[in-house]
């Protein structure tokens, strides 16, 4: 299994914290989610299921945690993939059974 933890750094750190759309949603790992530029902080990306194409519309900083979630996938970090699984099943349960599930 290839440890790809000096990428993606452990929960107990720093947890950040992300206010979007009148929610706060404290995000799995830590990770600079703010290097995008300020007007894509509002928009809604459209994500599909790379099985069946099937859409759906996620904030900026969840896909982030998808691209997480596929990239340990196919690096078998099976820790960092639960985490990412667990936050998307809190945060976006529609969104994870279209995608994830």
């Amino acid at each position: 299994m290839l440890d790809l933890s000096y990428i993606i750094q452990d929960m107990t750190d720093e947890i950040e914290t992300i206010k979007w759309d009148s929610k706060e949603y404290k995000m799995p790992f830590k990770a600079d989610y703010f290097k995008q530029k300020a007007d894509k902080f509002k928009e809604l990306i459209i994500v599909r299921n790379r099985f069946s194409n099937e859409p759906a519309l996620l904030p900026w900083f969840a896909v982030a945690v998808y691209d997480v979630i596929i990239g340990s996938e196919m690096f078998q970090d099976w820790k960092s993939q639960r985490k990412g699984l667990d936050w998307f099943i809190k945060y976006f349960p529609k969104q994870y059974m279209v995608l994830l599930d």
